[in-house]
């Protein structure tokens, strides 16, 4: 729980985390309607996880000590708009998908672009936080 002045409200920060999570599925669906739209291969949710995970990392390297991110940008940011963005949910559904369908190869390799993928542009994001 958050407690500064003024953001000790939990409906408040459940309002944040709302708002944020609407932000970021809205956004998620938006870019999912352009990366590849029709592909065989889960391109969009890819590109989506690999982007927000970068985007974690840099928001969390660059603001993790400051006083508005311990405040209300974590809940607004991390755990509302980049947790409304990145899909790993449906990442996992795709993931049986693809192997529901004997696209094992396709399976595997999609888990493993999506994890390393996700912890390298993590890990970069939270590099060029410190630029």
């Amino acid at each position: 729980m958050i407690a500064h002045e003024g953001f000790e409200s939990p409906m408040l920060n459940f309002a944040l985390v709302a708002l944020g999570g609407a932000l970021g599925a809205m956004s998620r669906y938006a870019l999912a309607t352009v990366i590849l739209p029709g592909s065989r291969f889960p391109w969009a949710t890819l590109a989506i996880n690999i982007a927000g995970s970068f985007l974690i990392g840099l928001i969390w390297g660059h603001s993790a000590q400051q006083q508005w991110f311990q405040e209300w940008g974590r809940l607004f940011l991390v755990v509302g708009v980049l947790g409304g963005f990145t899909t790993f949910s449906a990442f996992s559904l795709e993931t049986l998908s693809l192997i529901d369908n004997h696209r094992f190869v396709d399976a595997f390799g999609y888990v493993l672009l999506s994890v390393s993928g996700c912890v390298v542009a993590t890990w970069f994001g939270n590099r060029f936080a410190g630029w």
